[in-house]
Order: structure tokens, then sequence, then C-alpha cells
């Protein structure tokens, strides 16, 4: 189950680094396009300021990171259980 959402886009080597390395770590997480949600888009703005910069991380106590690392992701987590 995961506890936080990366909204990304398709051609984003950020966004792409991001999710391989929490891919290799085993951690679970959901990913949101927000070229194909628009609804998305809105979301990532307001959270950076009117700028559409992904990878945005948003987790489930509503705490959102723009362009984290894999550990400060990590660390996060582990604040959160």
């Amino acid at each position: 189950m995961s506890t936080f959402t990366i909204y990304t886009t398709q051609w984003c080597g950020y966004c792409y680094r991001l999710k391989s390395g929490l891919s290799r770590e085993g951690i679970a997480f959901e990913e949101i396009d927000i070229e194909v949600e628009p609804d998305a888009a809105d979301i990532v703005t307001s959270i950076n300021n009117g700028n559409r910069t992904v990878p945005t991380v948003v987790f489930s106590d509503g705490t959102a990171m723009t362009n984290p690392s894999v550990q400060q992701v990590s660390s996060k987590l582990a604040a959160l259980s």
C-alpha cells in the first residue's frame, strides 16, 4: 500500500530517476501523470507557487516535496510510520 503519490510527466528525467530508485528500494508509490490528469496539474501548481514542477511527491499527511531524493522520501516515510 502506497502512502504517497508522485506527480510526474513521461518526459521528465528527474521523475524517471526517482521512480527507478524507489522501485530498487522496494518502496511502493502511486504515480499520476499531470499531462494526462488535468486536475493533477492544478495540484502540482498549487504546491509549487504556480509552477508545474515534477516530480512532486505528496505524502499521506498532506505534506509535499519537490524533486526529492530517494533518501528524503525514505526518511519521510519512516517518520510517518
